[in-house]
């Protein structure tokens, strides 16, 4: 499986999706934080005001709209709450996985290696590298256009930001081996795709939620990785926060076994 990762990793180097995504990531952070700075503080409201964006009255109403908003909260709102992060990460996750079996090097991959579990496991590591990498460099950007814009958010303790951060890595690769699943259970694009974007806004799993909760069947679904995504918690304030890592680590066991038994049974 090394010599898998080694290629893998080589393939993510020279890739150009995996900077296009990343890309992504960051100009809606420029975005968010331009608009924000116009909208929720004193010099921004003026210049929206002598811009014609908003009225004079619309500036009053408003003064305190970052409320008791820090670094952290900003991010997970910018990245992980609205499933932007999951549908952008998802997204290179399709791509680059049906980009074996599009071009047909699969054939190539399992010829050399014919222990199908090396392929699954040398893509979940993977996405597991490049999931870090975005998380803490899109973490760094934000900490970076915060001061910026003039320390516009107070900072967040770091030991909240740790916690945080290392969650959400479970839980977003975890998707990803959700997404893997998808793209070699289905082998095209166009189903990964519309599976990535479905999956990654909850437009499945929350309409479900709300039919079992009006039958009071839907407790389990909170533990879904868009709605622990959504309400996990910021900080560490009891032992009960940790389920998150077991939700996190239980979803990328059970996805990455499914893949393998897939894959073993179909022909490539």
């Amino acid at each position: 499986m090394f010599n898998l990762l080694r290629m893998d990793l080589y393939r993510v180097k020279r890739s150009k999706s995996v900077y296009v995504c990343f890309g992504l990531l960051l100009l809606g952070t420029v975005f968010t934080f331009g608009l924000t700075w116009l909208m929720g503080t004193k010099p921004g409201q003026e210049i929206s005001v002598s811009l014609g964006m908003i009225s004079l009255e619309e500036a009053k109403e408003l003064d305190g709209m970052l409320g008791d908003m820090d670094l952290l909260r900003f991010f997970r709102q910018i990245c992980l709450d609205g499933g932007s992060y999951n549908l952008i990460f998802g997204i290179w996750v399709m791509l680059f996985v049906c980009a074996d079996f599009q071009s047909g090097f699969i054939k190539n991959i399992m010829a050399l290696h014919q222990n199908r579990w090396n392929y699954i496991g040398s893509k979940v590591i993977t996405a597991w590298i490049v999931d870090f990498c975005y998380l803490v460099f899109h973490l760094l950007f934000t900490m970076l256009m915060n001061r910026l814009f003039g320390n516009m958010l107070p900072y967040t303790r770091w030991k909240d930001i740790v916690f945080y951060i290392s969650w959400v890595w479970f839980l977003t690769t975890a998707f990803a081996s959700l997404t893997i699943f998808i793209c070699i259970l289905t082998r095209s694009v166009a189903a990964g795709s519309v599976a990535v974007v479905l999956l990654s806004s909850g437009a499945i799993v929350r309409p479900l939620c709300a039919i079992l909760e009006s039958l009071h069947m839907g407790d389990w679904l909170e533990y879904s990785i868009v709605i622990t995504c959504d309400l996990g918690p910021q900080r560490l304030t009891s032992v009960k926060d940790l389920y998150v890592y077991v939700v996190g680590f239980g979803f990328l066991i059970l996805y990455t076994m499914i893949s393998g038994i897939v894959l073993r049974k179909k022909d490539i």
